[in-house]
């Protein structure tokens, strides 16, 4: 999952898990890795946090923040791909 992100957003898989915030690019990144990790593959909340060193409540924000860009048709239609991709890739219902 990381390496997938971190490829689609042009961002080291360092930068995604990386104690510190990083570069807003990395940090849109690190919330769409969590969101993906989540929704897809059905992880709870807490256990993506652990994955990516962040908290529960820190996941749940960056979830809240990417479905709300969702409104945004070119970013909804990027989400909906790597969805579609990442299903595809491990046998996940698409």
């Amino acid at each position: 999952m990381r390496a997938f992100v971190s490829h689609q957003f042009n961002v080291s898989v360092d930068e995604l898990v990386s104690a510190q915030r990083g570069s807003s690019a990395a940090c849109h990144a690190r919330q769409v890795a969590m969101y993906l990790t989540h929704v897809v593959f059905g992880v709870t909340l807490t256990s993506v946090g652990d994955e990516f060193g962040r908290d529960r409540s820190t996941v749940s924000h960056a979830c809240r923040k990417v479905e709300w860009s969702r409104d945004d048709v070119v970013f909804d239609q990027l989400l909906s791909r790597l969805e579609w991709q990442l299903r595809a890739a491990t046998g996940k219902e698409v």
